[in-house]
């Protein structure tokens, strides 16, 4: 070959190795908000609106899906672009709080909101959310990591328990509240497991045992609970932020590393390749959940011991007994990592339009409060922190897990599990928040019955 014809050759390769720009179409669509293609986003936007115009919104589940996709990740995405806010779980706080704040100023429109307080009271779909979630998390799980994992939570969990109240009570006593009273009308109620199994049974408990309105009562505690939620949020997307500068603290939604010879099947499940399981294995795997979610249902009819403690329980005994074959447990898998990518957001904004007022979050701003529940939920989480280290657990995974025996119920563990980025904890969170927060109001509740700190 001549140097010409060479250098002829090279110029050609030169020439087919440079990109050809893709047309205007195709890069838009390729644009996404959170997992909506650009053009997709406007066109749902533009819909719903027309649909606000003419003064009615369907309420069936094909355009609330709609409404709600558009709503979340238009939120999530606002939170993600504030530079300071987002390395606190920004996408998290815009989602939860923006819509509550729009509701209670009237700047969202009255059709779009009955219609999504109605889907969402009358569905109650987090609890399917919760479902695909643990039990999608806990059958990923290897199941020597599993069964260290819940023998070794209890402890960071039950000092860090002692540290909040000790905190919050001495706290409480510096600003004027005093140390019982902050412990019995402030740090209970942040570390009491939300409203419906928290708030509402403790604010019964103080008013019989006080001879008071219960709905009184109920005022008085229901916006500690938001406050102390929201703290949770923010130090758990602080959490998130500083793994993402040490690695070496964090096993990303591992609770502690595996042991020799182990799997790392709890590690980085999006990361598995999921192309061999066909549809009819997801399918199985989603149904599988629903099922062992209606027994949990059942067993809370027979002995009230909470659903989703119940089917907390099923999952597994399940898993420890190998009941669930590999295809199933990936099936379930897919389903949990589904939910985690395209529903988290869309719940957070249904939740905070329909059932997260604004007037009781900020009521829950007076100053000696405020410092009081920052000092609790700081020392749990902290004293998480310090514990997971000591026993051999990654200290992030730890102290997000502590984090949420303060948060609101099922629906605060999905808020600050989305902020840390750690939704594989669920199943911890679960143990966090529900377990610690029915032994928080059993012992509250006697004190207040002998002790009558009005």
């Amino acid at each position: 070959m001549t140097a010409r014809a060479a250098a002829g050759s090279t110029v050609a390769t030169s020439t087919r190795s440079i990109s050809t720009p893709k047309p205007f179409w195709t890069q838009a669509m390729e644009t996404r908000v959170g997992i909506v293609p650009l053009p997709v986003y406007v066109l749902l936007l533009a819909l719903i609106a027309a649909f606000a115009v003419r003064g009615k919104i369907s309420g069936e589940v094909t355009v609330m899906i709609a409404v709600l996709v558009a709503g979340g990740f238009t939120c999530a995405e606002i939170g993600r672009r504030i530079p300071l806010l987002r390395a606190v779980g920004g996408s998290s706080l815009v989602t939860i709080f923006l819509p509550s704040f729009l509701v209670a100023h009237q700047l969202l429109p009255a059709p779009l909101v009955q219609s999504v307080t109605t889907f969402t009271k009358s569905t109650n779909f987090i609890y399917l959310f919760i479902t695909a979630v643990v039990v999608g998390s806990i059958l990923s799980m290897d199941r020597r990591v599993l069964i260290q994992g819940f023998a070794k939570i209890f402890v960071p969990l039950a000092l860090g328990s002692l540290a909040g109240l000790l905190m919050g009570g001495s706290v409480g006593w510096l600003v004027g509240i005093g140390f019982w009273r902050s412990i019995l009308y402030v740090v209970v109620p942040v570390m009491a497991g939300g409203v419906g199994e928290g708030a509402i049974p403790l604010s019964v408990g103080y008013a019989e045992a006080l001879g008071v309105d219960h709905g009184g009562m109920l005022g008085q505690i229901l916006p500690l609970v938001f406050f102390g939620n929201l703290v949770a949020i923010v130090i758990c997307g602080a959490l998130n932020t500083l793994g993402k500068r040490r690695p070496d603290l964090t096993g990303n939604g591992r609770l502690q590393p595996a042991a020799d010879g182990d799997t790392d099947a709890d590690h980085g499940a999006a990361h598995r390749n999921t192309s061999g399981i066909d549809v009819a294995t997801v399918a199985a795997g989603g149904i599988t959940g629903i099922a062992v979610y209606v027994f949990g249902t059942l067993i809370h009819a027979l002995i009230g011991l909470p659903a989703p403690v119940a089917m907390l329980f099923l999952v597994v005994l399940a898993k420890l007994l190998r009941a669930v074959p590999a295809s199933l447990e990936e099936g379930a898998r897919v389903v949990f990592r589904f939910f985690v990518v395209a529903v988290t957001y869309p719940l957070l904004f249904s939740t905070a339009v329909a059932l997260t007022p604004w007037h009781e979050l900020v009521e829950a701003f007076h100053p000696a409060n405020l410092v009081t529940i920052v000092a609790t939920v700081l020392a749990l989480t902290g004293t998480g922190y310090v514990v997971g280290r000591w026993l051999a657990m990654y200290p992030i995974e730890t102290a997000i897990v502590n984090a949420c025996h303060s948060g609101l119920g099922g629906t605060g563990d999905v808020m600050i599990l989305t902020a840390a980025e750690r939704m594989e904890l669920m199943p911890f969170a679960q143990v966090a928040t529900r377990i610690g927060g029915a032994l928080t109001v059993t012992v509250a509740i006697v004190a207040m019955a002998h002790f009558k700190i009005a």
